[in-house]
């Protein structure tokens, strides 16, 4: 038979109530008596009933996660799995249960989340920025839960919370190193011209290089598709172009890989000649057979800081809205460590 309220509360030597109000976090209660609570719970194999926490607290301790099964490229990939593990981490040092939930509209109109919300099962949500819409946003409010989003837009701005990894500071980085390294002309090849965060890095590309009296080679922008085949197309034309670059920073690692192999299959030497910085640090650029450079950015903070702001907003709801964006660190490694001898090396292709 499974152990009840009243057993933990004889065996702790406690009231029902007190036992009621440490699982609610209600009240003074005294560590010591906190911990006999948790030591009678752990010994009698004691399981909350959440049900009745939520009626007698009225949270569901409980948080969303909306996704697309729809586009899987976005949501099955490290960086969103680092993400989610944030989330869960967090969501459960605060003694809070995530669900993952569909965003798409289900049988009635009616999404999941939605579902969710209206049935309280979710005191809030988070939502990738893919699929913030203005209905959906409108319709979250209207059901009067917090809400926080991965990522930013324009659109959104400081009318909601949301947190973002700070892709300009990543762009003006990877910039500055290679212009430490001694190269000059310094090209960006991304995998999008869309998304919020190749913008960001653009934009920071081009002030790093403007705050140095710089201007952006001739077709120095351009944009592929993430694989390795397009990469090395890509670079291929960067450098057999009248205004060659001796450098050139990747959004994606597969389009950096590429460009390792498009300055090989012509002749160049990496570093030496040709200095190459990708923007997502995955195994593929330590693994390199010359190891590329990479800006690494920490997903799994980004997971920890949406959620503890989301639960910082359903337990107080007087918080104020928070915009966070955190920021990126380098790793140098030998695709851009060349020595100073190496910078007078003319490119001739």
């Amino acid at each position: 038979m499974a152990a009840t309220i009243k057993d933990v509360a004889r065996l702790a030597g406690v009231s029902p109530s007190t036992v009621s109000r440490v699982l609610n976090q209600k009240g003074v209660i005294s560590e010591e008596t906190k911990q006999k609570i948790a030591s009678a719970m752990e010994q009698l194999k004691y399981v909350p009933n959440d049900i009745a926490r939520s009626f007698a607290n009225g949270s569901a301790h409980a948080i969303s996660l909306v996704i697309d099964i729809s586009d899987g490229t976005a949501y099955a990939n490290n960086f969103f799995n680092n993400t989610v593990f944030g989330i869960e981490t967090a969501a459960h040092r605060n003694d809070y249960n995530l669900i993952i939930t569909n965003g798409a509209a289900a049988f009635g109109g009616i999404s999941s989340v939605e579902r969710l919300i209206a049935g309280k099962k979710v005191d809030g949500v988070v939502l990738p920025i893919s699929l913030v819409t203005d209905e959906l946003l409108r319709r979250i409010e209207d059901l009067s839960v917090p809400c926080v989003i991965l990522g930013r837009s324009e659109e959104v701005g400081a009318e909601a919370n949301w947190v973002d990894i700070n892709n300009v500071q990543a762009g003006r980085r990877a910039v500055k190193l290679l212009l430490e390294r001694g190269y000059q002309k310094i090209a960006f090849l991304s995998d999008g011209d869309q998304e919020v965060f190749n913008q960001d890095r653009i934009a920071g590309y081009r002030r790093e290089l403007a705050a140095n009296h710089l201007s952006v080679p001739d077709g120095g922008i351009l944009h592929g598709l993430p694989t390795v085949e397009s990469g090395i197309d890509c670079v291929r034309a960067f450098l057999q172009g009248s205004d060659a670059p001796d450098a050139v920073i990747c959004s994606d690692d597969r389009l950096a890989l590429g460009a390792l192999r498009a300055a090989r299959q012509l002749g160049l030497r990496v570093p030496e000649q040709f200095g190459i910085i990708s923007c997502d640090n995955t195994p593929l650029t330590e693994l390199a057979e010359t190891p590329i450079t990479s800006v690494d950015v920490d997903t799994f903070a980004l997971g920890v800081q949406a959620a503890q702001i989301l639960i910082e907003q359903i337990e107080d709801p007087q918080t104020s809205l928070r915009q966070i964006l955190l920021s990126t660190k380098l790793i140098e490694r030998a695709s851009t460590m060349r020595r100073k001898q190496d910078e007078t090396e003319a490119i001739t292709i």
